[in-house]
């Protein structure tokens, strides 16, 4: 089998500017890079849940608790018509 230089990749990415065009290639790109992440991903063992809980859990031992305090005084809902008054001359 011969190996594949630089001159017949060149050919092959020129073909594929003109065939997908300018505008289409780089959509073509993120869809490529996203399957052979999952691809990989799949192989590894690895799963999107199992990183967002230890993400998560990360998260929550680094962060300090904080609870929010009740405010005693709260504004009352304006009604609609009210909300933005405009001048109507």
């Amino acid at each position: 089998m011969p190996n594949i230089g630089p001159l017949e990749i060149i050919i092959v990415l020129v073909i594929v500017l003109l065939i997908f065009g300018p505008k289409r290639l780089p959509d073509i790109g993120k869809s490529l890079g996203r399957g052979m992440r999952e691809f990989k991903d799949s192989v590894t063992g690895k799963d999107k849940h199992e990183d967002h809980s230890q993400l998560e859990e990360a998260r929550a031992e680094a962060a300090p608790t904080v609870t929010p305090q009740a405010t005693t005084e709260e504004e009352p809902a304006r009604p609609a018509s009210t909300a933005n008054p405009t001048n109507a001359s």
